[in-house]
């Protein structure tokens, strides 16, 4: 087992996971620690490897200094990006695999999203300036497991907790408003931690204060969650939702999308935490800078079905309509509102085994039939199109094409 630090003795021993045994990791970690430094991971790559979770990125805390990483990395031939560099970090490349490694800092000045740092060496005074406990445990490559502030009981208990005073970890970022919240939807175990809320309550209008892209993301992984319900209740009565959504918020819809879409797809919930009115959704989408791809799909979701659903036909010409995914979007959406109804589940099942058809004519067919070029070649063809949906587009190319001769 590795020799830690003086201030600071491992707490307990894991086997090493997977992503601790790449050979990317070990040649990362190799770099990094070829001048005597110390280098540990840190942050979300533990916690997860410790609940057993998948784990998506490797952080990696260390006592050199950015410019002596970036001289270890380019002697070790890994190829290294300044990411942060002005605030202490580093990101190594090895085989497209991404290792984020930032030198331990201790906060000399706060700003509520902004800090100016310093380096040192203490890895105990590094945990102390992290945002949750569970967040501060340190591991070695090893498998040694370092636990300055308490985090492994909070962790194992699900129990988010802010390392030392809520206030002041809030002040420093608020950010960590949305975060605490956040991190309850996908860790925590029963009521949240009444210091921690109480803080964000009091803190709760320096929400108004962070980027919307950050309350973007923060919204969209929270409702990444399994059930992100019981956490969006305390968040309202908390007064923090109306802030990160003063649109409005229906939790109630959410809990009927929840309970009959076995998906976890956060901008669908997002759907149905929202009003179902296009303008609404089109002034959210401009003020959280939604990207168009968001933005359309979140546009294409209204209206919803009727509560008395659709029959077959009218099914298949929304569909073919709107498309796959508006369709899923709305119908589910519709059943939210009514999760007892037995109206859309048929229409699921028609969505996801109907393939769309492709209408068999294009504007040239129009101009070979002699119609000239301008408005009246989309006036036949919508009328044509119409015709043949209308017919269960059963009709082909040719009876179609003797649709829109009768049309001239």
């Amino acid at each position: 087992m590795s020799e830690p630090p003086a201030d600071i003795a491992a707490t307990d021993r894991i086997e090493p996971a997977t992503w601790m045994r790449w050979r990317e990791t070990a040649d990362v970690m190799a770099a990094i620690t070829a001048g005597g430094a110390a280098a540990r991971f840190v942050g979300g790559c533990v916690r997860d490897t410790l609940l057993k979770r998948p784990v998506k990125d490797v952080d990696i805390a260390t006592t050199a200094t950015p410019e002596t990483i970036l001289k270890l990395l380019g002697d070790a031939a890994v190829t290294a990006i300044p990411t942060g560099i002005d605030h202490g970090t580093v990101t190594a490349v090895v085989n497209k695999k991404h290792f984020e490694i930032t030198t331990l800092r201790v906060d000399v000045e706060t700003f509520g999203r902004h800090a100016t740092v310093a380096y040192t060496e203490d890895w105990a005074a590094d945990a102390a300036r992290r945002d949750f406990t569970m967040n501060a445990l340190f591991l070695d490559l090893d498998g040694s497991v370092f636990d300055p502030v308490g985090g492994l009981a909070d962790l194992r208990a699900g129990h988010v907790r802010f390392v030392g005073d809520p206030t002041e970890r809030i002040r420093e970022d608020y950010l960590r408003i949305l975060r605490f919240f956040r991190f309850h939807a996908h860790y925590g175990s029963g009521d949240m931690d009444p210091p921690g809320l109480a803080a964000c309550r009091d803190q709760a209008a320096n929400v108004a204060r962070l980027s919307v892209e950050r309350v973007r993301e923060e919204l969209l992984r929270l409702l990444s969650a399994k059930d992100p319900l019981p956490t969006l209740r305390t968040m309202t009565e908390a007064g923090v939702l109306a802030l990160a959504l003063p649109e409005g918020a229906d939790p109630d819809r959410l809990a009927g999308l929840v309970a009959v879409d076995a998906e976890i797809d956060p901008l669908r919930r997002l759907m149905a935490l929202l009003p179902s009115d296009r303008a609404t959704l089109s002034a959210f989408s401009t003020r959280l800078k939604l990207s168009r791809a968001q933005s359309d799909r979140l546009e294409a979701s209204v209206p919803p079905l009727p509560s008395s659903g659709l029959s077959k036909p009218e099914a298949q010409a929304m569909l073919y309509r709107i498309g796959l995914p508006a369709f899923q979007d709305r119908t589910l959406l519709a059943w939210a509102a009514l999760p007892k109804s037995k109206n859309f589940k048929p229409l699921l099942a028609l969505a996801s085994t109907w393939k769309i058809p492709s209408f068999p004519l294009r504007g040239g067919d129009l101009l070979d039939l002699g119609v000239p070029s301008g408005p009246r070649v989309g006036e036949i063809m919508r009328d044509v199109e119409q015709w043949w949906i209308a017919g269960d587009f059963k009709a082909g190319r040719q009876a179609c094409l003797k649709e829109a001769r009768s049309r001239l």
